[in-house]
């Protein structure tokens, strides 16, 4: 399995952005609104310049209660420090990226291009899916006649 088949499995295709200019206030009312947990930060709506997840909140509120009052520029990853994966990248290896690198949300590019961004519940969700799908062909297959 890729990563190409895990968006194209997606109920929700448009990627969800915010600039680095935009209030702390506006990102958390954004991800409340998308119920989501990250955010791509871009200038344009298109290309990445980092990354920023309601656990960048929470960090940064623990260690200045006033992060309401920054920018997401603030408060990102920046592009540097952002791991990404390709549509053509296999789940498994995703997932281990993920698991070591303890985050929950991966940009996917393809020739620098964003093309989507998936969670560990996507993938999760994705790999539960067809571990039943393969578990009914092979009950299926046991009774048949």
């Amino acid at each position: 399995m890729r990563i190409a088949d895990v968006l194209q499995a997606k109920s929700i295709q448009e990627v969800i952005t915010i600039g680095p200019d935009a209030g702390v206030r506006e990102l958390i009312a954004t991800l409340a609104e998308h119920n989501i947990g990250a955010l791509i930060v871009s200038n344009d709506g298109s290309s990445l310049d980092g990354i920023v997840s309601e656990r960048d909140v929470v960090r940064h509120l623990h260690n200045d209660g006033t992060v309401v009052n920054n920018t997401v520029g603030a408060i990102m990853t920046s592009i540097d420090g952002v791991t990404t994966c390709s549509p053509d990248d296999e789940l498994d290896a995703v997932m281990h990226v993920m698991t070591e690198g303890r985050f929950r949300h991966i940009p996917v590019c393809r020739d620098n291009d964003l093309v989507g961004v998936v969670s560990i519940g996507d993938l999760v969700k994705h790999k539960i899916d067809q571990l039943q799908f393969e578990r009914d062909q092979l009950d299926s297959y046991v009774h048949r006649t």
